[in-house]
C-alpha cells in the first residue's frame, strides 16, 4: 500500500470519527432538547393545571356567592309574603267573622220582623173589625141623629161642612198671621241688618235746591242797565233764555225764577257774564247765551262722564250719559236727582253684595233708575215708565229695564233687582235733609192718609204720626175680629200705594182692643 492510500484511510478513518462524533453530539444535543422541551412542557401543564384549579376554586366560590344571596333575598321574599299571606289571613278570618255577626243580626231582625208581621196583622184584623164595628155605629148614630133633629143627611152635610168652612178659615186666618209675623220678624232682622251696613257704608252730602236762582250784581245801577231803554234788554235775556228776570227791591241781586233747571243755569252764566263784562245790549245777550249753551252741553256730558266714573260702571251709551249730566240740574223734593241717583247707585250695590248677588249690575241700575226725570216735561208718562222705555231704546238688558219701570211699582218687578232699587231709593230720599216739601203739600197729604184710613168700615179712628211715616188705624173691636184686622191692615196699604204720593213708606198699625168696665157698687 502506498503513501496516498494511507493518507485517504487515516484521513477516511479521521472523517468517520468525526462524524461519528457529530452524530453523537448532535443525537446528545436533541436529546437535551428534548427533554428541555419536556421539562417546560410538565411545567406550563403544571401551571396550567394549577391556574385552572384556581379558576375552578374561584368559580365554586363565586356561585357559593351567588347562591347565598339569592338564598337571602329569597329568604326576605318569602318572609315578606308570609307576612302578606298572615295578614290577607287575619283579614279574612276577621271579615268571616263580621260576617257571621251580621248573619246573625239579619237572623235577629228577621225573627223580630216576622214577629212583628204577626202582630201587625193581628192588630190590622182587629183595626178591620172595630172599623166595622166604628161604621156600624155611625150609620145607627146618623139615624138617631137625624130622628132627633128632623134634618136629612144632606142638611146635616151643608151644616157640617159650613162648620167645618169656618173653622178652616178661622185656622188658616191664624196661619197666615203667624207666618206674616215670623216672615216679619226674621226678614225685618235681616233687611235691617243688610240697610243699615250699606247706609253706613255710604255717607253722601245733602244739599236741598229750589227753583230759583239769584246773581249778586256789583251796584244798584246795573239794575237799570240789565233792564235797558224801555225794558229791551230784559226782554231780550228772558227770550234767548226762556226764564223770568225778576228785578226787584232786592239790594244788589237779581232773581231767576224757571221750571226748567238747565235753562236757569244758563241764563244765571249769562247775565253773570255779562254783568262782569259790563257791555249789554240785545246782540250782546244773543251772543252770550249762545255760547253758554254750547258750553252747557258739554257741561252736561262731562257730569255725566263723572257720575259714571264715580259710581264705576262700563258700557253706557253715550246719549244715556248726556241725559244724566242732565240730571244734575233736576230736583225732586227739593233733592237734586243725579246725587240722589248716585247715592241710590252706591246704596244698592252694597246691598247686593251682602246678598251676593252681581253689585256692578245693581250700581247700574241704581245710576239709571231716574233717568227718565232729565224728559219727563218733554214726554208724557210717568219717570219710570220713561225710563224704562229710554233704557230700552239704548240696549240695556232686561233686568236693568224692568228695574227701572218697576221701581214704584208701576210695572210688576220680575228679579230681586227691582225690589232693592225699591228700598235703595226709599234710604236715599227719607235721610233727614234729603228732601223738603211745602208746609201746605205736607198738611194735605196728612190729610189725606187719614181719609183713606176712615173710610174702610170699622174704623173707629186714624191718627198720621210720624211725619206721615207712619198711620195707626185704631178699630171698633165688635165690628172687626183679631183675624180681619190683617186683611182690614193690607187693604189700607193697598189703597194708601194706590191713591197716595209720598217719599219713602208708610208703616199701617192696626189696633184692635177690647175694653170691660164695671163698677162695684
Amino acid at each position: 500500500m502506498d503513501i496516498n492510500t494511507l493518507d485517504i484511510a487515516v484521513y477516511a478513518a479521521i472523517g468517520i470519527g468525526f462524524f461519528l462524533i457529530g452524530y453523537i453530539y448532535r443525537r446528545f444535543s436533541a436529546e437535551r432538547k428534548v427533554q428541555s422541551a419536556q421539562a417546560k412542557a410538565k411545567l406550563i401543564m403544571e401551571e396550567a393545571e394549577r391556574f385552572a384549579e384556581a379558576k375552578r376554586k374561584e368559580a365554586n366560590l363565586e356561585a357559593k356567592d351567588l347562591l347565598y344571596k339569592t338564598r337571602i333575598e329569597f329568604e326576605k321574599e318569602s318572609k315578606g309574603r308570609r307576612q302578606e299571606l298572615l295578614a290577607l289571613e287575619r283579614r279574612l278570618i276577621q271579615r268571616e267573622e263580621n260576617l257571621d255577626r251580621k248573619v246573625d243580626l239579619l237572623d235577629k231582625k228577621e225573627r223580630d220582623i216576622s214577629s212583628r208581621e204577626k202582630v201587625m196583622l193581628d192588630r190590622e184584623k182587629k183595626s178591620e173589625e172595630k172599623a166595622r164595628q166604628l161604621e156600624q155605629l155611625i150609620v145607627e148614630e146618623k139615624e138617631k141623629l137625624q130622628k132627633i133633629s128632623g134634618l136629612g143627611s144632606e142638611e146635616a152635610k151643608k151644616i157640617l161642612l159650613k162648620r167645618m168652612e169656618d173653622e178652616v178659615r178661622y185656622d188658616a186666618n191664624l196661619m197666615i198671621k203667624r207666618i206674616e209675623e215670623e216672615a216679619k220678624e226674621t226678614g225685618e232682622k235681616k233687611a235691617k241688618h243688610i240697610i243699615s251696613l250699606a247706609i253706613q257704608r255710604c255717607a253722601a252730602e245733602h244739599t236741598v235746591e229750589s227753583t230759583v236762582s239769584v246773581v249778586s250784581l256789583p251796584s244798584e245801577d246795573m239794575k237799570g242797565r240789565i233792564i235797558g231803554r224801555e225794558g229791551r234788554n230784559i226782554r231780550a235775556l228772558e227770550v234767548a233764555t226762556g226764564v223770568d228776570v225778576i228785578i226787584d227791591d232786592t239790594p244788589e241781586a237779581v232773581t231767576l225764577s224757571g221750571f226748567d233747571p238747565i235753562r236757569r243755569e244758563i241764563a244765571r252764566i249769562s247775565l253773570e257774564r255779562l254783568v262782569a263784562n259790563g257791555r249789554i245790549h240785545p246782540a250782546r245777550i244773543e251772543e252770550i247765551v249762545e255760547k253758554v249753551k254750547k258750553e252747557m252741553q258739554q257741561s252736561i256730558k262731562e257730569e255725566g262722564e263723572k257720575a259714571v266714573f264715580d259710581v264705576n260702571i262700563q258700557r253706557i251709551h253715550p246719549e244715556i250719559i248726556k241725559l244724566l249730566g242732565r240730571l244734575k240740574y233736576r230736583t225732586s223734593y227739593g233733592q237734586n236727582v243725579l246725587q240722589h241717583s248716585k247715592e241710590v247707585a252706591y246704596i244698592l250695590g252694597l246691598m247686593a253684595g251682602q246678598l251676593q248677588l252681581d253689585s256692578v249690575l245693581a250700581k247700574r241700575i241704581g245710576l239709571l233708575h231716574d233717568i227718565g226725570k232729565s224728559v219727563d216735561h218733554e214726554i208724557e208718562g210717568t219717570h219710570a215708565k220713561i225710563g224704562g222705555d229710554i233704557t230700552k231704546k239704548f240696549g240695556e238688558t232686561e233686568e236693568v229695564i224692568n228695574a227701572i219701570a218697576a221701581h214704584h211699582d208701576e210695572t210688576e218687578s220680575n228679579s230681586i233687582y227691582g225690589i232693592l232699587v225699591q228700598a235703595a231709593d226709599a234710604i236715599s230720599a227719607t235721610r233727614p235733609g234729603a228732601r223738603r216739601e211745602t208746609l201746605e203739600i205736607y198738611i194735605r197729604r196728612l190729610e189725606k192718609l187719614e181719609g183713606i184710613a176712615d173710610s174702610f168700615k170699622g174704623v173707629d179712628k186714624a191718627f198720621a204720626i210720624q211725619a206721615g211715616r207712619e198711620i195707626r188705624v185704631i178699630v171698633h173691636p165688635d165690628k172687626i175680629g183679631d183675624q180681619e184686622t190683617a186683611i182690614l191692615a193690607r187693604d189700607i196699604t193697598k189703597k194708601i200705594e194706590n191713591e197716595l204720593d209720598y217719599p219713602g213708606q208708610v208703616k199701617v198699625t192696626v189696633i184692635r182692643e177690647k175694653r170691660v168696665v164695671e163698677y162695684a157698687k
